[in-house]
């Protein structure tokens, strides 16, 4: 599976985060009230987010949203822990922005990411933190069942553990 590949539907185009993405996406996790249901509530703050970007373009596998229409970046997503043996990855660290919310677009997004994951894998799993309830509809929605929780390293929080099956 190729972590780092360009895919595109009718309305967005996701590409490999680069290092000159950084402002473009600060742009839009700047708003404070994308982050309000999310377990790390202040990344919306320039430091909290330089970590965040730095362990995306780390990972080699998150990738910028880009709207077909404007050529703009509208958020991120990321796959990551790719286990091959028990053919699975996880769908997260997904942000869009807030213009966007109630719209087709994230649901093209994860569309488009689980019918690439599924030539490869099995299983897609989400980590969703257990107050992010507009997360936790929109995964349910896809079909995705709840069957753990997991620790969160980085908030005295929990998430929740997802599971899609092909």
């Amino acid at each position: 599976m190729n972590l780092q590949t360009s895919i595109s539907n009718d309305l967005i185009t996701i590409k490999p985060v680069q290092e000159n993405d950084f402002e473009a996406l600060f742009s839009v996790a700047s708003d404070e009230l994308l982050w309000e249901q999310h377990p790390n509530n202040d990344r919306y703050k320039r430091e909290v987010f330089q970590v965040f970007f730095d362990n995306a373009i780390k990972s080699k596998g998150a990738f910028v949203i880009i709207d077909n229409t404007t050529n703009k970046v509208i958020g991120s997503s990321r796959y990551y822990e790719f286990n091959k043996e028990e053919s699975s990855i996880i769908i997260g660290y997904t942000f869009i922005s807030r213009d966007f919310w109630g719209t087709k677009y994230n649901g093209s997004l994860k569309e488009l990411m689980i019918n690439y994951a599924f030539q490869f894998v099995n299983k897609i799993h989400f980590h969703v933190g257990d107050t992010n309830y507009r997360s936790q509809k929109a995964v349910e929605k896809l079909g995705a069942i709840k069957i753990g929780e997991l620790p969160d390293d980085t908030s005295p929080k929990t998430n929740w553990l997802y599971e899609l099956k092909k």
